[in-house]
């Protein structure tokens, strides 16, 4: 029996979100990973504290707090992406890792620019978030399309075999979800 990852793309409006979104033309500046549809577990490379871009680093981020927290209106898709029992596992374990492993990392700030002029540009410690997430897909064993380093937030939407289960606000997908689990 299988199981499911998620991907989160989303316009979080922050001001240099907005930015990106001028100047990538695209919909959607960021994105997450949840190994749980209640996105319980959500994991990203983005800002440590909600005022500040910077500085910035792999962070569990919780829907209702923090930066997502601040802003009320977060359009998003939810990608569903099939994984076997064993790249479940091994997601699981590479999340750990960059849990106890949080000191050693850090936003990829030069690589955003090197991402967005489509420069390859590896560096051992330092994502951005579409980096972080094409990474631990290609660790998994999902196949990548290009690099890991080159991703964007947008590719993500376009993902071979992911599945749009959800379209519309962060926070109402999350409290309708918190809803249905505590109700039953």
């Amino acid at each position: 029996m299988g199981d499911y990852i998620y991907i989160i793309v989303a316009q979080t409006g922050t001001r240099p979100a907005r930015l990106f979104k001028h100047v990538t033309k695209k919909p959607y500046n960021h994105v997450s990973l949840s190994g749980d549809l209640e996105l319980s577990t959500m994991y990203s490379f983005c800002r440590t504290y909600r005022p500040l871009p910077l500085p910035a680093t792999f962070n569990q981020e919780i829907v209702g707090q923090g930066t997502l927290g601040q802003y009320r209106n977060i359009p998003c898709e939810i990608y569903r992406i099939s994984v076997t029992d064993e790249q479940k596992k091994a997601y699981n374990e590479l999340i750990n890792h960059f849990v106890e492993n949080r000191n050693i990392y850090s936003y990829n700030l030069l690589g955003l620019f090197a991402v967005y002029m489509n420069i390859e540009w590896k560096r051992e410690h330092s994502f951005v978030c579409s980096q972080f997430v094409a990474y631990i897909m290609d660790k998994i064993g999902i196949p990548l399309e290009k690099t890991f380093c080159l991703y964007t937030p947008d590719d993500f939407r376009h993902f071979p075999n992911a599945d749009l289960i959800y379209s519309g606000e962060l926070n109402t997908f999350y409290y309708t979800r918190q809803s249905r689990v505590y109700s039953t």
